[in-house]
């Protein structure tokens, strides 16, 4: 079996997988992203923090896997920075939804899935994504996601809908106030990644009705938004990947069962599916 190494990357922070002789080695490094990095940044960064790692390998393929890469401007930068460190290697460079189809649903037909700090859906044919239902990014959409359902929290509290007992669990957690929110939410970077931190709330806090309340709701408005756009949704199963997913897993099986559409595989993240897919 060829050397392969495979990298699953946000903007913040990267997966990568080295399959050798059939032995698995993960390294993690700052994300690669063509937003918020060049080329040449992102040459000097893996040289620094992946090279050294697997400096005794031969790397045959390399399957990169990673955010902003609808882009075809963005795809030649990443395509071109991994050729400069593996030259005689064969580079595959994709986006992050069909690295989730592939590690959810391998090559078998599926409606997949993403829900983490944002959201995303398609319907993958078992070879490429064949409908993408449209992201609006964090502002307008990424119904269900983390960002989605901690703004449902964040406006609970700033509403002041929490019951009082809620209310304590909030400010005892967070020990924050409105314009240290505001502040966090329109001024400062990654606000996405802020709203989502609030989401383990509704983690912590399941045995309150409030809380299941928004849950339900927020993972109901992805299958109200998206899921019910593709026919193939009650004909192929529905697969779902990423920590919103995983955590709220039994909402998603039930409001499956409730739209009559079958529940396919849920992972937390993709990288051990890429190794099956990539390794069969």
């Amino acid at each position: 079996m060829a050397t392969v190494l495979i990298a699953d990357s946000g903007s913040t922070k990267c997966e990568w997988c080295l399959l050798n002789a059939g032995k698995k080695k993960k390294i993690f490094t700052t994300g690669i992203s063509p937003y918020f990095l060049n080329a040449e940044q992102m040459v000097a960064l893996l040289h620094k923090e992946l090279l050294p790692k697997i400096k005794h390998a031969v790397v045959e393929q390399v399957f990169f896997y990673g955010t902003g890469l609808k882009d075809k401007a963005n795809k030649k930068i990443i395509h071109s920075v991994l050729k400069k460190l593996f030259a005689d290697a064969g580079i595959e460079v994709e986006t992050d939804l069909l690295g989730a189809a592939r590690a959810l649903s391998k090559n078998e037909k599926g409606i997949c899935c993403i829900l983490g700090t944002g959201s995303n859906s398609c319907y993958y044919n078992g070879k490429k994504i064949m409908a993408n239902s449209p992201g609006l990014g964090y502002v307008l959409g990424d119904e269900g996601s983390g960002a989605y359902l901690g703004k449902k929290v964040i406006q609970h509290f700033l509403y002041n809908t929490f019951d009082e007992e809620l209310m304590l669990c909030f400010n005892k957690k967070y020990n924050t106030n409105a314009d240290e929110i505001l502040m966090n939410v329109y001024t400062k970077p990654q606000p996405n990644r802020y709203l989502a931190s609030f989401a383990i709330f509704l983690a912590e806090n399941r045995d309150h009705y409030m809380i299941e309340n928004i849950i339900e709701d927020g993972l109901n408005d992805f299958f109200f938004t998206h899921l019910i756009k593709y026919h193939e949704s009650w004909l192929q199963p529905i697969h779902f990947i990423g920590s919103i997913a995983y955590g709220f897993r039994d909402i998603l099986k039930s409001l499956c069962h409730s739209y009559e559409m079958e529940l396919g595989n849920v992972l937390k993240q993709p990288m051990d599916g890429l190794v099956k897919f990539h390794a069969g």
